[in-house]
């Protein structure tokens, strides 16, 4: 396992075990406690650790060298890994939403009796927006550090249950003044986050598979140093192919048609070994193409 793996199974790992002792306690103050929206955040928790124990099974996977089925590799597993993040992310915050105005609906409505939440409550919410600041900036910071879309998953789903626990704080205070169709209320703001991080987290993932240049400033730099090179007149096609942190280049390139297959085929690598040597961490593979064109033509 080379330093990006390791840390990235380090990062998931300090997450989970968060997760599964963050899951217990909110569940059991939630429902002995009398608070919906700790017992929402409970719930997310607990997913959490369902979720959590997927990534680790995908990410395992992920790491396994290329063979004959897969001559790149397995690292869009991470992708995958981080789609599967999102959907449990989604599913749980539809659910807690549901439960939650279904709540405040049979308090404000039907005036069904309320009841305080316990202190416990309150400092279980304090506890948890703290470890998840902690949680949040450490993965964030590996995220820097692998460019694993997982760990970018996971960060957004930290950030999420900061949201949620300020959330949380503030249903649980003000059930304690006697407004107890805030604490409810405060689950359904919970899962307001929860759907809006599910939904962000599947469209990026989904983006990566789907091939998308990651940004116009990317593909603008690989062209620059492209035709800059000695021989490149035109740039005609440019591709990538993602595969976990790494991009296949895929290029068709315009040079004179006077010159030889040798000459050609020296324009080519020069362009390979320079887009390689810029970015040394980003790229595995460059594929170049070559066609004659005519020696007048400007670049596409």
């Amino acid at each position: 396992m080379n330093n990006r793996d390791q840390i990235s199974n380090k990062t998931v790992n300090m997450g989970l075990v968060s997760n599964v002792l963050l899951a217990f306690f909110k569940t059991f103050i939630g429902i002995f406690g009398h608070s919906p929206a700790l017992l929402a955040d409970g719930i997310n928790s607990t997913s959490d650790v369902v979720y959590y124990i997927a990534v680790k099974i995908f990410m395992k996977q992920a790491n396994k060298p290329a063979d004959a089925e897969h001559p790149y590799g397995h690292r869009q597993l991470e992708s995958i890994s981080a789609i599967v993040v999102g959907a449990f992310i989604l599913t749980t915050g539809i659910a807690i939403f549901w439960e939650s105005i279904n709540s405040v609906y049979e308090l404000m409505v039907h005036n069904t009796e309320g009841q305080s939440a316990s202190i416990y409550a309150l400092y279980i919410a304090c506890a948890t927006f703290g470890i998840k600041i902690v949680l949040y900036l450490i993965t964030k910071k590996n995220h820097k550090i692998t460019n694993n879309p997982t760990l970018k998953a996971l960060a957004n789903d930290h950030l999420n249950d900061i949201m949620a626990a300020v959330a949380v704080v503030v249903g649980v205070l003000m059930g304690r003044l006697g407004y107890y169709w805030m604490d409810p209320a405060a689950g359904a703001i919970v899962a307001i986050y929860i759907l809006k991080t599910g939904v962000e987290i599947i469209m990026d993932s989904a983006s990566e598979l789907m091939d998308s240049f990651p940004d116009d400033d990317f593909k603008k730099e690989v062209r620059d140093l492209a035709i800059r090179v000695d021989g490149v007149l035109t740039i005609d096609e440019l591709s990538l192919h993602k595969f976990g942190p790494y991009y296949i280049v895929n290029m068709v390139i315009g040079v004179r048609g006077d010159i030889s297959v040798n000459q050609g085929h020296d324009i080519s690598d020069a362009v390979e070994t320079r887009l390689l040597d810029h970015f040394r961490t980003g790229l595995r593979k460059v594929h170049i193409h070559y066609h004659p064109i005519a020696q007048n033509k400007g670049q596409v």
